[in-house]
């Protein structure tokens, strides 16, 4: 009997390393990039040295000024800020996505990161401060996602997701076309620079009070997609497939859409806007684990935190000034897409 049982034993050990040993590698995988982030830079900070302030940091010690000040005020929160940005990106992808049941939707796909662009473009054009350019972001990009979704309780037809795809490229373009004539308005030596600048995405500016008020609600929209993900794998299926298993499509479909644009619209407040990272993460990690959605989510959270992470240290670090984020996610992720295009819908089903 012992003998019969330790076939099914290994099969569960097997399964749970197939589950848990992915997931184990991403973490080692960013934790090296957090210490290798931490590192380098205009000013050089060894392992030990890190190792070193992180210990007084915790436990109390002779400061070393110069070193505490640069990983703790300038590295450290940029560091967070990154993979902060990029899990919550990959994350709303990897939702969006599987809402939608196609690999080719981003976070944008219904116009939040457009609508928040809009809203710190109007904000940097009235002058305000950051924060309140920040909130305006915010704003903005949840009141777009609403305006898209009104629409799309508005015109009522068979394939709800088409709608609302169809509505989200109509107000993403109306968003836009009122950003390019707020450039041409803008003061062409001050406001139109940092106009372009935001909308080309940058951690350089990035502050601990940032990630306060940015962290809660990208944890606040993570909860339900979390409590959720074995219903969010059924949507997959199609709204009739749902219902006919007991899922509300509707109800289910409005609480995913609130949560991923929360996520979107936080993390791009603070960021500016960052493409790629929602459309090319989810698409490895769906690679990595496969498509069920509790497994899927946790592993873009970490790749995408991972990559942002990697892109922002290059950023920083490839040229005597700092690169836009936008540039370089577009520079690899546009290629890289490509080569995912190029084998097929591997993973998907």
């Amino acid at each position: 009997m012992v003998q019969g049982t330790r076939p099914l034993t290994q099969l569960a050990s097997k399964a749970h390393w197939q589950r848990l040993g992915p997931l184990g590698a991403l973490v080692a995988l960013l934790s090296v990039l957090v210490i290798w982030a931490a590192s380098v830079g205009a000013y050089s900070i060894t392992i030990n040295e890190a190792g070193d302030a992180f210990w007084r940091f915790i436990f109390g010690g002779t400061s070393q000024s110069q070193v505490d000040t640069v990983l703790f005020s300038v590295r450290l929160p940029r560091i967070c800020a990154a993979v902060l940005v990029g899990a919550a990106l990959a994350a709303a992808g990897a939702a969006y996505q599987g809402l939608f049941r196609n690999p080719l939707v981003s976070p944008d796909i219904l116009g939040v990161s457009t609508g928040a662009g809009l809203g710190a473009v109007l904000g940097i054009f009235l002058s305000l401060p950051v924060s309140l350019i920040q909130l305006s972001a915010f704003a903005f990009g949840m009141l777009t996602v609403a305006i898209v979704y009104f629409i799309g309780n508005l015109v009522r037809g068979r394939e709800p997701t088409l709608v609302l795809v169809l509505a989200g490229v109509v107000v993403g373009s109306l968003a836009g076309a009122v950003i390019s004539l707020l450039k041409v308005l803008a003061d062409p030596y001050d406001q139109l620079p940092a106009i372009v600048f935001w909308l080309l995405g940058s951690l350089s500016s990035i502050r601990s009070d940032d990630i306060y008020s940015s962290a809660p609600l990208v944890i606040l929209a993570l909860v339900p997609l979390f409590l959720l993900r074995w219903r969010i794998n059924v949507l997959s299926l199609g709204d009739e497939e749902a219902n006919a298993l007991g899922v509300d499509s509707g109800k289910l479909r409005l609480l995913v859409i609130i949560a991923a644009t929360l996520m979107t619209a936080s993390v791009v407040a603070i960021a500016g806007v960052v493409g790629w990272v929602g459309l090319v993460i989810p698409h490895l990690a769906r690679m990595l684990v496969g498509p069920n959605f509790d497994r899927m989510l946790p592993a873009s959270m970490l790749m995408g935190g991972s990559y942002l992470l990697l892109v922002d240290t290059l950023a920083r670090t490839i040229a005597p000034i700092e690169v836009p984020l936008g540039v370089l996610t577009a520079i690899i992720g546009a290629p890289f897409f490509l080569w995912l295009l190029a084998r097929g819908r591997e993973g998907w089903s």
